[in-house]
């Protein structure tokens, strides 16, 4: 059987477009999220062009309606990202639930919302579980074994939480860290998913 595209990403690319992605959302720069977005498909799930371009407008529309605080749309963020798993399964012929894979990235969206806003010195062991979970769902893999890739996005977004409550300095030196630690996470992702 042929690898799915999703299982043979770089996460230095990856990481660095996750990074400028959330530098973008944090600045409301929606034309740098779009452009982060569209690396992230292609890179991470390695779309052809016409479903790369579709698939980052769906994430795109997915992070401008969880956006606001505190009138977002988590049932319209769902929904979207509903549509972008969708395309991403008919794409790579990967066969996870595409319902309970918009329901878990939403899900980590809220928990990491709750402990940037509400709770920012409490422990990440949720944000972590809540990415585990959604790798482990969308690339079959028991949780347990995607749980260093978890931990290190949760960490990229404690640095990124910081430099948010610093004031969203693009030249701080927060964002290389955030960077470095993405790469790492999605190294250890792709140790685990890549076969």
């Amino acid at each position: 059987m042929k690898r799915s595209s999703m299982r043979a990403f770089d996460p230095v690319r990856l990481g660095g477009a996750e990074c400028a992605g959330w530098v973008g959302y944090y600045r409301r720069q929606w034309g740098l999220v779009l452009r982060s977005a569209v690396r992230m498909v292609r890179v991470g799930f390695g779309l052809p062009w016409p479903r790369t371009l579709y698939g980052a407008w769906l994430v795109l529309r997915a992070n401008q309606l969880w956006a606001p605080v505190p009138d977002n749309d988590p049932d319209g963020a769902r929904r979207t990202m509903r549509r972008f798993y969708k395309l991403v399964v008919a794409t790579t012929g990967e066969t996870f639930d595409v319902d309970a894979a918009a329901r878990l990235e939403v899900e980590w969206w809220r928990v990491h919302r709750h402990l940037q806003r509400d709770a920012p010195g409490d422990d990440p062991t949720a944000l972590v579980d809540a990415l585990a979970a959604l790798y482990a769902h969308v690339y079959g893999v028991d949780p347990d074994q995607v749980r260093a890739a978890a931990a290190g996005r949760a960490e990229a977004m404690r640095i990124s939480d910081r430099w948010v409550a610093d004031g969203c300095d693009p030249a701080s030196p927060a964002v290389a860290q955030e960077r470095a630690e993405l790469v790492r996470s999605y190294a250890a992702l792709l140790a685990t998913v890549h076969r």
